[in-house]
């Protein structure tokens, strides 16, 4: 398995000096020893500060090799330091513990044995044996680990996921992922009750003295920080015996993701890093210019929340910068801030399990530092690949207008997963193609990628809220989300667009946009609870007649046509055999239903008497009272019409299957 190499190099020192590990501890274990459930694993070790002057971020390195019985499986995990180990409550900023989170995926003995090295920028550096062992190094202990008690929604009745070489990632335990959440607030992280968490430049909505943190390459937008969040109008949803620290803080938040999930989404985004940048009021850093010093209680403050979000089903997409500071760590190079950047998120974070980590939010430094090869971006997903013992996917987020310069260098590239895709409208059609150019780029090498629709709309409007203006865009970004499943793409996070109260700087309430959550879980659910195998099917516009309809399928088995504007549809089946017809209401969800026969009346000024007898090769389905049921393949079938005359003209999805 990986990094099988670095834990034999270790076995053999460890050999050499066999009174290392009969001299050190074992650490001290917390969390439920079962399959997929996160475990904890604190060990003591030097007394340190976030602010010495020897940075222990920088001068020590902990990692653990955990090795199943079977022999088949290896994990080289980064470790962190704790402070005092409760940070989170106490706020501590020195302390002697060391840790490290696992997360196993076989049930039975697992061994696990610590590296910790001193030395000169050890903590970034890849090979085991740099720096001098010291402290708790050699310290051994073991995990028995019995089968998980979880399901539903959390994650940790699921496993890790994972992408496994398809368009679609997976769990551990054989689900497949359909995403569905909240682009927006991308400052989600920028809640006042997380410690060290302030205003870059000031209190005022719109500074023209932004502060340049490094020089006249930075992004100047003469816009002040977006303000600290409360999540006031989510404190309802919080429940008790959710996580809460310090007293009661925490609530806003906590309950700002159940209520998502509640809704069914199951995904949420966020940038870990704004200095500089549009909120400038997130960095993981003790301020917002000490970048290699950590926050070790706001980011243990993070990390419950993350935990729950694993918990309620939630994804997490990490977005680690933005166009506006992308030049912020090592001017855009992979140096030591921006390497211990990736490995503090490692570390503290990459146990989750539904997680990708984005190189950056509108790349742009193929244009900004000539890369056009993209080999900086190449150099970033490899070091977060090499440091990642659960490799969780590396995506990409770039200009709407970029595509082919920053995605084009990265078709077949091992390290990358794929793109995270921003448009500028929310017109169905457009975003469709968008989507399918990128699915079929990757069809260029044998490496398919997971294609993301992460910020559709305009920058300025983005997904509208449920008040009903001149605006109003859900029911085009209902159609979008069709849409961007036909094209092969794994589903979306909705962007929120400036113009907006409710907007992506300035978020806190998502019931603002409480119908296209409704809108978006239908979607979902019509898949899980018909049991569509999605991850098995392309689009397959062509067998409709219409240039309106979006067509998903299996050819032979499985059809799913969307019609943005109603009507009747017809279907080419290759195949012979029955095929059942259902309707569904992407409006309001509901059972399947049974579509009308489509009838044209005789009249004096058309012949022949039916549409149908007059396109050729058309079969008629088989209708039983009055509804169509099924159609008989192969050749091109009628599918009848929407099942509610009244709603005729409105948006429809026919399934058809094969009997």
């Amino acid at each position: 398995m990986k990094k099988l190499t670095f834990f034999m190099i270790l076995i053999s020192a460890l050999l050499i000096r066999p009174d290392i590990i009969l001299a050190q501890s074992s650490g001290s274990i917390d969390g439920e020893q079962k399959k997929w459930h996160p475990i904890t694993i604190t060990f003591d070790g030097p007394e340190v500060s976030e602010t010495d002057a020897f940075n222990p971020f920088l001068g020590y390195r902990l990692n653990v090799i955990f090795r199943h019985e079977s022999g088949q499986s290896t994990y080289v995990v980064p470790g962190y330091f704790a402070a005092d180990g409760n940070a989170a409550e106490t706020s501590a900023t020195s302390g002697n513990k060391w840790r490290v989170h696992f997360t196993p995926d076989q049930t039975g003995e697992w061994t696990y044995v610590a590296s910790f090295r001193q030395g000169d920028k050890v903590a970034i550096k890849l090979d085991p044996n740099a720096g001098e062992a010291t402290s708790f190094d050699g310290a051994t202990g073991t995990l028995n680990i019995s089968e998980t008690d979880k399901s539903g929604r959390d994650h940790r009745g699921k496993g890790m996921l994972r992408y496994v070489g398809e368009r679609y990632l997976q769990f551990d335990n054989g689900e497949w992922f359909m995403k569905g959440g909240a682009d927006a607030p991308e400052t989600l992280l920028a809640y006042e009750d997380f410690d060290g968490t302030y205003l870059q430049t000031g209190s005022t909505s719109h500074s023209y003295s932004d502060e340049l943190l490094w020089g006249s390459t930075q992004h100047n937008d003469r816009r002040g920080p977006a303000p600290l969040k409360s999540y006031n109008a989510h404190v309802q949803d919080w429940n008790p015996g959710d996580p809460v620290w310090q007293g009661d803080k925490g609530k806003g938040l906590i309950g700002a993701l159940n209520y998502l999930s509640e809704k069914g989404m199951n995904a949420f985004s966020f940038i870990t890093m704004t200095a500089g940048g549009d909120g400038k009021n997130v960095w993981p850093w003790i301020n917002h210019t000490e970048t290699g010093r950590y926050d070790v209680s706001k980011l243990a403050q993070w990390g419950m929340v993350f935990t729950h979000a694993d918990e309620l089903g939630l994804f997490a997409h990490f977005k680690t910068q933005e166009t506006e500071n992308d030049q912020l760590l090592d001017g855009g190079e992979l140096g030591t801030e921006r390497k211990l950047y990736y490995r503090e998120l490692v570390a503290r974070f990459a146990h989750h399990h539904a997680l990708n980590w984005n190189l950056g939010e509108e790349h742009d430094l193929w244009n900004e530092l000539g890369d056009r090869d993209m080999d900086l971006a190449k150099s970033y997903a490899k070091y977060i690949h090499d440091l990642d013992p659960y490799d969780h996917p590396v995506v990409i987020h770039s200009y709407p207008g970029d595509y082919d310069e920053v995605y084009g260098p990265l078709v077949g590239f091992e390290y990358f997963e794929g793109p995270s895709v921003q448009t500028n409208n929310m017109q169905p059609w457009d975003n469709f193609n968008r989507i399918r150019s990128l699915v079929e780029m990757s069809d260029q090498s044998s490496r398919n990628w997971n294609v993301s629709l992460d910020e559709a709309g305009s920058g300025g409007l983005g997904v509208t809220t449920d008040d009903w203006d001149d605006n109003y865009n859900q029911d085009d970004a209902r159609a979008v989300y069709w849409a961007t499943i036909a094209a092969g793409g794994d589903g979306s996070e909705w962007y929120f667009g400036y113009s907006e109260e409710q907007n992506d700087l300035n978020a806190e309430d998502w019931r603002s946009r409480d119908a296209l959550w409704d809108y978006t879980r239908i979607a979902m659910d019509f898949y899980r609870d018909n049991n569509i195998p999605f991850w098995e099917m392309d689009n397959a516009n062509g067998l409709t007649r219409s240039e309106k309809d979006f067509v998903f399928a299996d050819p032979g088995e499985v059809y799913v046509i969307y019609l943005p504007d109603g009507g009747a549809s017809t279907l080419l089946l290759e195949d012979s055999g029955t095929y059942s017809v259902e309707w569904f209401n992407p409006r309001e969800g509901g059972e399947l239903q049974q579509g009308r026969v489509l009838e044209v009346p005789e009249t004096y000024s058309r012949e022949p008497e039916s549409v149908l007898s007059a396109v050729p090769n058309v079969k008629s389905p088989v209708v039983r009272r009055g509804r169509v049921v099924e159609v008989n393949g192969p050749g091109r079938v009628s599918l009848g019409i929407p099942p509610v005359e009244a709603e005729e003209r409105q948006d429809w999805v026919i399934l058809v299957r094969k009997q």
